[in-house]
């Protein structure tokens, strides 16, 4: 056999909107590397800051490169009759299968094998199996990454270096994809209901759009409701099991309505939406995003602490996020806690006859005695709650509060504080950075948001978000004409309750039943910082909001045409 070593970039997105931006190929043969081939692929999303960072292919690169269309033909030519080798190839066959089929083209589907399975097989002892560091344990050089044609060319030299243990083990390809695969534990079976015998329910009207599609039976109720950036798809996607098994309400289902928006937003909010009011029981929980964290303050205690958490506080408390990573979060918490001397301990206070290390060490007001005035800690809060609920950035701020600190220090002469200063501001940056994005409370910033279409075509939801909550709504359209664009921003900001957004001495007050839907908003404007944003500190100018409208026309028009 011939084989063929692949590798694949894409826009970083998960799912549906993940696509190929560029594909690499070098053809395997005797233990030797023939032909290459290599060629950019243009997308229908544009592609965010992160990506581009991290692979170093830019969106003008795709601005000029070839279509799936031209591309795919040629990668279709190479796996025919081959053997296809990638590294984590689950993951780049995925891909190239679903771009297929976007292009409507036939995929090759041939024997594929895994070289992360080859190392966990055949060299155990690599313990770091990614890519590089797995070459690098190989003797093989590295020097350039995530790009496909040079990972591809690196992952045909890890398979020529595992070769002949494979071919110790293996005579044909049938065997040797099967010595390569995981050996699976037995589970419990569960119980479902098997494929046969299940009615399909016919999604042919469904379009290609994003939206919400509802599963009912045949009295008409909610079984299941989903969101996808393609409806068609994703609803056929429940009655394909790849076991042969279906979730138990696919058994009850016999039509499926939609309703259709402009964007995953508008999408994600709407699906929220229903579950909340139709109470289906294949829905049992919302999906969460484990890579956003909050930072809150409840105030409904005499001595609030900050904490961490997966979702905004409800009721009168100050959320800060969301913010990228938990880990961070909390480093950032038990800065702000040593620099304002508040309380590491937990929301029960507990009297202490002594004052805790922390607060021996001069890093905690100590309320745990018992004698301090309650007044006193919550205004070294709202010191603290201030630097992100009021104007600009908290980030910003914060570090010009601890600069301001050390340059008073060296004022008085106390060197040993201004040093501790120094490296406490110069860690705080490169924490900062991590966490990544804007850091506000999430009701002291009100915005005007046009989550676009994921296809490119010039349609937006336009959500004006007051108070961190949706104030209003325009789904699934072209943006409304500029006289209602004012109206509506300006009806939205009268909504913002006064002497609460922006004053950490009052809170903010979030219903509970709309937690999740301030949740779903901020995370997913915290993963898509490229789509149009306007600020509504105040209410913007009549030329600022035309001047938004039309940036926002003239990017998304060009993406669509």
């Amino acid at each position: 056999m011939e084989f063929v070593a692949v590798d694949t970039e894409t826009n970083g997105r998960a799912g549906e909107a993940c696509e190929l931006t560029e594909v690499g190929a070098v053809l395997v043969g005797g233990g030797e590397l023939h032909d290459r081939y290599e060629s950019l692929v243009a997308t229908r999303e544009r592609l965010g800051r992160a990506i581009q960072r991290f692979t170093g292919i830019t969106q003008e690169m795709l601005d000029d490169a070839p279509s799936p269309e031209d591309v795919l033909p040629e990668v279709g030519h190479l796996l025919r009759g081959r053997v296809m080798i990638a590294h984590s190839a689950s993951f780049d066959r995925r891909v190239l299968r679903a771009a297929f089929a976007r292009a409507q083209l036939e995929w090759p589907d041939p024997p594929v094998l895994c070289t992360v399975a080859l190392a966990r097989r055949f060299a155990p002892l690599h313990h770091h199996r990614a890519l590089a560091p797995l070459a690098a344990a190989l003797g093989i050089e590295v020097e350039v990454v995530h790009r496909a044609l040079p990972d591809a060319e690196t992952c045909a030299r890890v398979f020529c270096a595992l070769w002949p243990k494979l071919c110790a083990h293996a005579q044909t390809v049938a065997e040797a994809i099967a010595v390569t695969e995981p050996r699976r534990r037995r589970r419990a079976p569960r119980t479902r209901i098997p494929m046969r015998g299940v009615q399909r329910v016919d999604v042919s009207h469904l379009p290609h759009e994003p939206g919400v599609y509802l599963f009912r039976d045949g009295g008409g109720r909610v079984l299941y409701v989903g969101k996808s950036v393609s409806l068609r798809s994703r609803a056929r996607s429940h009655f394909t099991a790849a076991d042969g098994e279906l979730p138990e309400w696919t058994g009850q289902a016999e039509s499926v309505d939609y309703q259709v928006t402009a964007s995953e937003l508008g999408a994600l909010v709407l699906e929220n939406r229903l579950i909340k009011r139709e109470r289906p029981p294949g829905n049992r929980a919302l999906k969460r995003d484990d890579r956003f964290a909050y930072m809150r303050c409840r105030l409904d205690i005499a001595y609030p602490i900050l904490e961490v958490a997966s979702e905004p506080a409800p009721g009168r408390a100050v959320n800060v996020g969301p913010l990228r990573g938990r880990r961070a979060t909390g480093e950032l918490v038990e800065q702000l806690n040593s620099l304002f001397q508040l309380r590491h301990c937990g929301r029960v206070l507990r009297l202490r006859p002594w004052a805790s290390a922390y607060g021996q060490m001069g890093r905690c007001l100590s309320p745990c005695l018992g004698d301090l005035d309650p007044n006193a800690y919550r205004g070294r809060l709202d010191q603290a709650l201030g630097l992100f609920t009021g104007a600009g950035e908290g980030g910003a701020r914060l570090l010009e509060h601890v600069d301001a600190q050390m340059r008073a220090a060296a004022r008085e002469r106390r060197y040993e504080r201004a040093a501790w200063l120094r490296r406490r501001h110069e860690r705080l940056e490169n924490l900062l950075g991590r966490l990544g994005g804007v850091l506000r409370a999430t009701h002291a910033r009100s915005r005007l948001v046009l989550a676009p279409h994921p296809h490119g075509a010039c349609r937006f939801d336009t959500f004006w978000l007051v108070a961190g909550r949706v104030a209003d709504w325009v789904p699934a359209r072209p943006l409304p004409p500029h006289g209602e664009l004012r109206h509506r921003t300006h009806t939205a900001l009268a909504t913002a309750p006064e002497g609460r957004v922006g004053d950490p001495s009052t809170g903010a007050f979030v219903p509970p039943d709309e937690v999740d839907e301030v949740r779903i908003v901020a995370g997913w404007l915290a993963a898509h910082e490229e789509v149009p944003v306007l600020d509504l500190e105040d209410e913007p100018e009549p030329a600022a909001l035309h001047a938004f409208v039309q940036n926002a026309r003239a990017s998304y028009g060009a993406t669509a045409a």
